[in-house]
């Protein structure tokens, strides 16, 4: 730097030319420089964070999701790696990040998962959401009514959670998991499924996840009732599923042919008979696998990014 005559004032005018950048609308020339200004300075220095954070906020105007993931990881291991203050300051950055974070995952194509594995399965975040956000379970329920592959693995955890905090924060998502897995009570859960539909319709991250919910939250209905009756009628479930008698018997016959169920039509009775279905100790075995290897996986993944982090402030071009 001596050969280059670079003096340590230049770093603070890198910075509030990155600011002046980003106030301006040229978010990509803010990205650049705030990148240039966290490689050149330590950790300590007063305006590290905040370079973090308008990184962040550049990539997400930008649109970049998956530079914008990169980058609130890396917020993430930092605030999590940092003493501040206090603990009470610490939760605040939490708490920041988990707003932060929902422009990220309603966006980035694995989104859903990586959500669920961070506001679920990772005590602090849950911590915060129960201690400083409870409304944010509306987006974790969410990503995992939508989430067809995980679903079934991590319910029980997110039922667990909605119940916890029921007392503090209910909305018509949680109510509608709650009514339908809790109380068996599906009436209430056809009238919470209308008022997700506004819910959704009406919220800035969600609303692009409407159709995948109401499909969703059709098939939980489905599923869980056929679990408590083995002959149901099927302009009841019509009803119950907010469909007219038409609508719901060509809905029915492509989840039978799709889902692979163990279920007629009998269309001189208007019913749908279900098989009788009883679990193998083998099948019982493989569905608790199902859950440990999720858990696992979401494991693995934490750890492939604190190795990628530790990484990157060796090499200090991260």
């Amino acid at each position: 730097m001596k050969g280059y005559n670079f003096k340590t004032e230049m770093i603070d005018t890198c910075y509030n030319f990155a600011k002046f950048q980003y106030e301006c609308g040229n978010y990509s020339g803010a990205s650049e420089y705030l990148y240039f200004h966290r490689i050149l300075v330590q950790p300590t220095d007063k305006n590290y964070l905040n370079g973090m954070w308008g990184k962040l906020a550049a990539e997400i105007l930008m649109q970049n999701w998956d530079t914008a993931l990169e980058d609130l990881n890396g917020l993430k291991t930092f605030i999590d790696e940092s003493t501040f203050g206090s603990n009470l300051q610490t939760l605040q950055q939490r708490t920041w990040l988990i707003h932060w974070s929902l422009f990220v995952f309603f966006n980035h194509p694995k989104g859903r998962d990586l959500i669920i594995d961070l506001f679920l399965y990772q005590k602090p975040y849950l911590n915060a959401i129960q201690t400083t956000c409870p409304w944010i379970l509306r987006y974790l329920a969410t990503a995992v009514i939508t989430n067809k592959s995980s679903r079934r693995n991590v319910m029980k955890d997110l039922i667990k959670v909605i119940q916890e905090e029921s007392y503090t924060y209910q909305d018509p998502i949680t109510s509608f998991i709650e009514d339908l897995y809790v109380n068996f009570d599906f009436d209430g859960a056809q009238q919470k499924l209308r008022d997700c539909e506004t819910v959704l319709v009406n919220d800035f991250f969600l609303v692009a996840c409407l159709d995948d919910f109401i499909e969703n939250s059709r098939m939980m209905i489905f599923e869980t009732f056929c679990r408590i009756h083995q002959c149901i009628s099927i302009s009841m479930l019509a009803e119950k599923l907010n469909m007219t008698t038409e609508e719901a018997e060509r809905w029915i016959v492509n989840l039978i042919r799709n889902a692979k169920l163990d279920a007629k039509i009998d269309s001189k009775q208007g019913t749908v008979v279900m098989g009788v279905e009883t679990n193998s100790p083998y099948q019982q075995l493989i569905e608790k696998t199902k859950a440990l290897s999720f858990r696992s996986q979401m494991l693995l993944m934490n750890i492939e990014k604190e190795k990628e982090s530790a990484g990157c402030s060796k090499l200090g071009s991260c």
